[in-house]
């Protein structure tokens, strides 16, 4: 199977200067930065690194506590964080790192992945949620760098996949030295994919940073506007939250809905069904002042959605209203935000049943639903117990994944 899978990995490289150039032109590639998914770099590196992968925003975003907490330990000497997104890259630009280095993962080819290993030199690979790349993981594994999955995350739907090449998953997941599941779930699934060593550890996205003030310009531009936050929203998700918009303006006339989408390239076409719809729309990177006739703001820029869940009370949590899976709640339950969902939240069903039995949390299937979890909740703010319980198993989670790492440096 790993013949056939080098075969694909190859075809890609081949094709890859036409797959890239259309990326570029779409904006989800760096055109400073892609050769990096060559293995071509700017600079040479002499250390031996602690490397993190992670895909993307959310996966990074969990790892940066104990990114910070390694920074401070004397017997690191430097640290590579690798991720596959040109929105987590922009994420990472923003914040002061002393020992970190930011690079993008390398196409899963073997050529390519040995290239990787030489130039970085890893003493350990961790790798976040359920990031499994089957020639980086070989390759790894023949030049004896241990192999830690932290915040592992296997689902039914992904289980099914791997079972369809029992052998191949069998020879990848076995390699894994040790594995940090979120839940039990995880855990049996990750045991019958061949993982000998696991741990459950929980889930790294309970810990949150503590609150920053919110930005000056934020609260500027809102006002006294009732906000309705809705965050990570995909593909056919605004139709409905601008309905909504519509339907509830008429009993709070004061409403501002913020759109924070999962992937900013959307903005034109988000921007286009609004107006379509007889909306006034302004997004935040255009710079536009908000007048009492703006019905919705898009935050579109990246690294900012903290802000806008500090002053608001009341958020929908998008990719749950379409056969997603789901986005992470808890950034915005920080936030004391109560907050709204579809029922597509299997990603993250663990994190939601705990919310829904805190009664912080309502799951939503239909307009009339939305529209009158708005109503009522619209100046919504829960108790300092229910932030007090989540940063404490935020905490404990913590520590788990610190102790098992602290192993492997």
């Amino acid at each position: 199977m790993f013949f056939f899978y080098e075969i694909l990995a190859i075809t890609f490289l081949l094709f890859s200067p036409i797959i890239f150039a259309v990326r570029i032109i779409i904006g989800k590639e760096d055109f400073n930065r892609f050769l990096e998914k060559f293995c071509i770099y700017k600079k040479y590196n002499k250390n031996q690194t602690i490397w993190f992968h992670g895909a993307s925003v959310g996966e990074i975003m969990s790892i940066l506590p104990i990114i910070k907490i390694l920074e401070k330990n004397n017997k690191v000497q430097k640290i590579l964080l690798t991720s596959t997104t040109t929105s987590s890259a922009s994420v990472i630009k923003k914040i002061k790192f002393r020992k970190t280095e930011h690079v993008y993962f390398p196409i899963d080819e073997n050529y390519l992945t040995n290239k990787f290993l030489e130039f970085w030199k890893p003493k350990v690979a961790i790798f976040i949620d359920s990031e499994i790349w089957p020639n980086m993981i070989e390759n790894l594994k023949r030049k004896n760098i241990p192999i830690v999955l932290i915040n592992g995350r296997i689902t039914p739907k992904s289980y099914k996949r791997w079972l369809r090449f029992p052998n191949f998953a069998k020879k990848i997941f076995s390699s894994i030295t040790l594995a940090l599941p979120q839940n039990k779930e995880s855990k049996i699934y990750l045991s019958k994919l061949g993982v000998k060593n696991i741990k459950i550890a929980g889930n790294l996205k309970y810990f949150g940073e503590k609150k920053t003030k919110v930005n000056s310009d934020v609260k500027r531009i809102i006002r006294d506007r009732k906000i309705f936050c809705c965050a990570s929203t995909h593909d056919n998700e605004e139709d409905l939250i601008s309905e909504a918009h519509k339907k509830v303006k008429k009993s709070i006339n004061n409403l501002l809905t913020v759109i924070i989408p999962r992937h900013v390239y959307r903005t034109d076409r988000i921007v286009r069904l609004l107006e379509s719809k007889q909306l006034n729309v302004i997004t935040r990177s255009s710079r536009n002042k908000i007048s009492k006739s703006t019905d919705i703001y898009i935050a579109d820029t990246y690294g900012e959605a903290r802000k806008f869940y500090e002053i608001s009370n009341l958020c929908f949590v998008g990719g749950s209203l379409i056969n997603h899976g789901g986005q992470n709640p808890l950034e915005p339950v920080r936030g004391k935000n109560y907050i709204i969902f579809g029922p597509f939240v299997h990603n993250f069903k663990e994190v939601y049943d705990l919310l829904l039995h805190l009664k912080i949390a309502s799951k939503v299937k239909s307009l009339n639903n939305v529209c009158e979890l708005i109503k009522k909740k619209i100046n919504y703010n829960h108790s300092k117990k229910i932030l007090k319980k989540i940063d404490e198993m935020g905490k404990r989670v913590l520590k788990n994944n610190i102790y098992e790492i602290d192993k492997f440096i």
